[in-house]
C-alpha cells in the first residue's frame, strides 16, 4: 500500500489493514441509492449515531459524508434531506474513539479561514481523527443558491489551490498575510492548531487533468472512479505517476455499492429491483450536470453506467455472495485501491450482515487484520 509523503505515521495509513474500509453517504437521504426501493434507512442523527458505533465496533476505518445543499428532484428529491457535514463530523467525533471522520467541504461555500478553524476544532474533539474531502463545487443550482458564480472547470481548481493553501498556512503558521486572485488574508491567525501534524488528512475526487494535478500536488488521497479493474489500474498508475512528478506519493480511494446475499441469485434479484424502482428523473437531473460540470466523465460515459448510479452513485458493484464480494474487494486491493468506501440500500442491517459474513473472509485473505 502506498503511503502519502509525510503520512507514514498517520493512523489511517499506519494500521495493519491492507485495504481500509469506510462508509459513504449516510448523512443524506437515500444514501447513494437513487431509487424508491424499500429501505428503513433515513439520514437521521439517531441512525447515523448507530451506524458510526456499529462501524467502529466492526473495525471500520472511516466515515465520509456527501457534501450536499440541495436535492436532485425527482420522486425522491435524491439527497435533498441531509445533515450538514462539519456539525455531523463534530458530533460523531465526540461519541466515537477510533474511527476517522471526514467532512466533505465545498470550496465556494465555506471560506478557508472558517474551514480551517472548524477542522482544527473537530480534530481536537476527535484527538486527531478528522479529515476534509475537498470538493470544488460542480452542482450549479447549489452554487446559485449561495449566490456564488460557477467558475469554468479548471478555474475551480485554481481557486481550490488558494483555498487549501490558506488552510494549510493557518494550520501551520501564525500571523501571516496572503494575497491571491480569490482570497486575501491579513494577519492570518488560528489557535488551537490541529492535533495532526502538519494538518488533517486531505481527500479530493479530481480525475480530470486539472483535478488529478490538484490532488497530486495538494492532497493525501485521490477519490477515483473505478469502472473496471483494468481501467482502474490504469487510472491509479496515472494518478500516482503524476504525484511522483511532484516528489510525492498519494493514497487511492474509491467507492462501491454492496448488494450481498446468501446466494448470487438473491443478490442479483435485489440489484434488479433497485434498478427497476430507480428514480430516473432525479438521475437525469444529476447526470445532466455531473459529467460536464465535474469533469469526471462525459455525459455519455455517465449514462452508460446508469445502473451503477441508481444502485450506488456510480460506485463499483459488489454484487453476490459473501465469497464473491470478498473476492471483488481483493481485486480492488490488487489494482492499488487503499481505501474503499461502501454504501448499501439499507445501511444498518446490511452493515451487520457484511460484518458477520464478509469481514471474516477478508481477514482470511489477509486484507484485514
Amino acid at each position: 500500500m502506498a503511503v502519502p509523503t509525510g503520512r507514514a505515521t498517520h493512523p489511517l495509513f499506519a494500521s495493519e489493514h491492507r485495504i481500509k474500509l469506510g462508509i459513504f453517504g449516510s448523512n443524506v437521504s437515500n444514501g447513494c441509492t437513487i431509487s424508491t426501493a424499500e429501505s428503513s434507512f433515513r439520514p437521521t442523527w439517531e441512525q447515523n449515531l448507530l451506524l458510526a458505533r456499529q462501524a467502529e465496533a466492526l473495525g471500520f476505518d472511516l466515515l465520509v459524508p456527501v457534501g450536499r445543499w440541495k436535492g436532485f428532484g425527482g420522486e425522491t428529491d435524491f439527497n435533498g434531506d441531509c445533515l450538514e457535514v462539519y456539525t455531523w463530523a463534530a458530533a460523531l467525533a465526540a461519541v466515537t474513539e477510533r474511527i476517522h471522520i471526514f467532512a466533505t467541504s465545498h470550496v465556494p461555500t465555506v471560506h478557508p479561514i472558517l474551514a480551517a478553524k472548524q477542522a482544527a476544532t473537530i480534530d481536537r474533539i476527535s484527538n486527531g481523527r478528522f479529515g476534509i474531502n475537498v470538493v470544488c463545487g460542480w452542482f450549479t443550482p447549489e452554487m446559485e443558491m449561495f449566490g456564488v458564480q460557477q467558475l469554468p472547470h479548471d478555474d475551480r481548481y485554481a481557486r481550490a489551490t488558494e483555498w487549501i493553501t490558506v488552510c494549510k498556512r493557518l494550520w501551520q503558521e501564525q500571523d501571516f498575510d496572503y494575497t491571491g486572485d480569490y482570497y486575501r488574508v491579513r494577519g492570518g491567525y488560528l489557535l488551537p492548531k490541529p492535533v495532526q501534524r502538519p494538518y488533517p488528512l486531505l481527500i479530493n475526487a479530481g480525475v480530470s487533468p486539472a483535478g488529478v494535478d490538484y490532488a497530486a500536488r495538494e492532497m493525501d488521497v485521490n477519490f477515483s472512479i473505478v469502472q473496471t479493474p483494468g481501467q482502474g489500474r490504469e487510472l491509479i498508475d496515472h494518478i500516482r505517476g503524476k504525484a511522483a512528478g511532484y516528489g510525492r506519493d498519494i493514497g487511492i480511494m474509491t467507492s462501491a455499492a454492496v448488494v450481498c446475499r446468501d446466494t448470487e441469485a438473491e443478490a442479483r434479484a435485489v440489484w434488479d429491483h433497485i434498478v427497476a424502482r430507480g428514480d430516473y428523473a432525479a438521475l437525469d437531473n444529476l447526470l445532466t450536470t455531473f459529467g460536464v460540470q465535474s469533469g469526471s466523465m462525459t455525459p455519455e460515459a455517465a449514462r452508460a453506467l446508469t445502473e451503477r448510479f441508481i444502485v450506488g452513485w456510480g460506485g463499483y458493484p459488489l454484487v453476490g455472495t459473501p465469497e464473491q464480494v470478498a473476492r471483488e474487494i481483493g481485486r480492488l486491493a490488487g489494482i492499488g485501491v487503499d481505501i474503499l468506501l461502501l454504501s448499501w440500500l439499507d445501511y444498518l442491517p446490511e452493515l451487520d450482515y457484511f460484518g458477520e459474513r464478509v469481514l471474516p473472509r477478508l481477514r482470511d485473505m489477509g486484507l484485514r487484520a
